[in-house]
């Protein structure tokens, strides 16, 4: 069987009545299953606990979106070997046999795609755009690993043997951890968790304790699709409690892990700590923080730059890794695109995602705080032109914050705020903003705005990251367009998507044959 060459799953005009009509719809059916009841799912088993975890909706305190029950230790060790258990067989699936349990599972997003989208809005505070960006980038992900992981079947090419024959082929790696972020929690969770499972692997996934609902969703469209019990294990649950554990525990190949600057680093610590009977080296593919800017030089489309400063900065209300959290504008337009940039900020909307706001909610009391803080450490370096107001009455809104004339050592263009804060600098050539762009300790996204070839092409070569972006924002990079990844405090370097990242999964081993 061919397979059709890989297409990015379509955007739809939300727009149009009709659409607006039917996520309605969808959104009404979601609303009805409010505080249900979530189990673990160890080899295919629905286990329910006493310790349960309530996800709230973060427009709405009143709302419950559910309760999830919560692993202990004794549930990861069961899982643990029920992992082991289904590796011995999954393992020898073919890769295209277990690739077509992945474009099975993207048959059912798609027909599932509102319902999906209605899941992310009221659990992660996602605006229709966003949430089917990202339903779309989960489908894209099935799609392509499933392409990938077939080309992994392929023998790889060797030089000849005279009197035999060699050849190379790719082995599973064992058992691997799977820790994904509360911010694409359907995304991100579904590349994770079906990159380790399509390369012959079995898993135990522990969703974000923000957004473990939608993460419960997926494992039931998981069991739609047919994949065998135990492959993907379903263990919620603390991670004072549970994290730590699964990491270090002995049976562990790798731990595949999307998460903050500061988890990403306790996890990697943990996982090169050989555990007694522990026979391998782990790996740790870690994708971390960002601290994106954007660079504007003075012979830039100042238009587009506006547009792609606000985009980046307050898209999702600045909760992604790849925010441009960051404007750096030269000096001779600085005030032109300032002006520029507040107009746009000023028309943006903050309400209840289901009310398809620009911006709707950051996602929990505890995010919420450390942002209000970092706003007010913000106006003692800068000058605030815009925003920053917060309200928590009934959800967690935050205004968009607009700091101009801030130093480039100052903590709001140093540190990843992870919230709707924008911090502004004003420098005196395109050379000097990039040197600010890189005077940070992440290296994920970047932006340089300029009409002159050899400026473009100079920071194409020194501006220090993983996904740049040429007069564009430094969002929303698409699978298999910008394969997305970065270095140095942002993670380990493993682009998403690609075919060498399913390589983090596997082993290669050669055989080679007299004749």
């Amino acid at each position: 069987m061919s397979l059709a060459p890989f297409k990015n799953a379509p955007s739809t005009d939300w727009k149009t009545e009709e659409n607006k009509a039917a996520l309605n719809r969808e959104l009404g059916k979601v609303k009805e299953q409010f505080s249900s009841r979530y189990p673990l799912i160890i080899s295919g088993e629905e286990i329910y606990t006493e310790k349960e975890l309530t996800s709230i909706n973060p427009s709405n305190h009143r709302e419950v979106i559910g309760y999830v029950s919560q692993a202990n230790q004794e549930h990861i060790d069961t899982a643990m070997d029920a992992a082991k258990k289904a590796y011995g067989s999954w393992s020898q699936y073919t890769f295209r046999q277990r690739a077509l349990f992945l474009l099975k599972l993207g048959t059912i997003f798609r027909k599932r795609k509102m319902e999906l989208m209605a899941w992310l809005i009221f659990e992660s505070g996602k605006n229709a755009e966003e949430a089917e960006g990202e339903v779309n980038e989960a489908i894209d992900f099935l799609e392509m690993y499933a392409r990938h992981a077939i080309e992994l079947e392929k023998e790889a090419q060797l030089v000849p043997m005279d009197g035999g024959e060699n050849r190379m082929i790719y082995l599973p790696l064992g058992v691997g951890v799977i820790i994904p972020p509360w911010n694409f929690p359907l995304a991100i969770l579904t590349g994770l968790t079906v990159s380790a499972a399509v390369t012959g692997n079995a898993v135990l996934l522990k969703p974000s304790s923000a957004t473990p609902v939608t993460a419960a969703k997926f494992m039931q469209l998981i069991a739609e699709a047919g994949f065998p019990p135990g492959v993907i294990n379903f263990v919620p649950g603390p991670s004072g409690e549970i994290g730590d554990y699964m990491v270090m525990h002995k049976d562990v190949n790798f731990i595949s892990f999307t998460g903050s600057k500061e988890a990403g680093l306790h996890i990697d610590e943990l996982s090169h700590k050989r555990i007694p009977g522990q026979r391998w080296i782990k790996r740790m593919v870690g994708e971390m923080g960002g601290k994106g800017g954007i660079v504007v030089d003075e012979t830039a489309d100042l238009d587009a730059a506006a547009d792609g400063i606000v985009a980046s900065a307050f898209g999702y209300q600045g909760q992604k890794c790849s925010a441009g959290s960051r404007a750096i504008i030269h000096e001779e337009v600085y005030g032109q695109l300032v002006q520029k940039i507040l107009e746009r900020t000023k028309k943006l909307t903050l309400g209840p995602s289901v009310e398809g706001t620009d911006l709707g909610p950051v996602i929990d009391e505890k995010a919420f705080k450390k942002i209000t803080e970092y706003i007010e450490i913000g106006k003692q370096e800068a000058d605030l032109i815009w925003g920053g107001k917060s309200d928590k009455t009934e959800g967690y809104f935050i205004e968009p914050a607009v700091f101009i004339e801030a130093s480039p050592h100052s903590t709001i263009m140093k540190e990843e705020i992870f919230g709707p804060v924008l911090a502004v600098c004003k420098v005196s050539s395109f050379e000097e903003g990039i040197r600010v762009y890189n005077d940070t300790e992440y290296g994920l996204t970047g932006a340089f705005y300029s009409r002159k070839r050899d400026r473009l092409d100079y920071a194409s070569r020194h501006m220090v990251c993983g996904n740049l972006f040429l007069n564009s924002k430094c969002t929303g990079a698409v699978v298999g367009v910008q394969p997305f990844g970065g270095y140095y405090m942002s993670g380990t370097g493993s682009k998403i998507g690609t075919l060498e990242f399913l390589q983090n999964f596997v082993q290669p081993k050669t055989i080679s044959e007299v004749l």
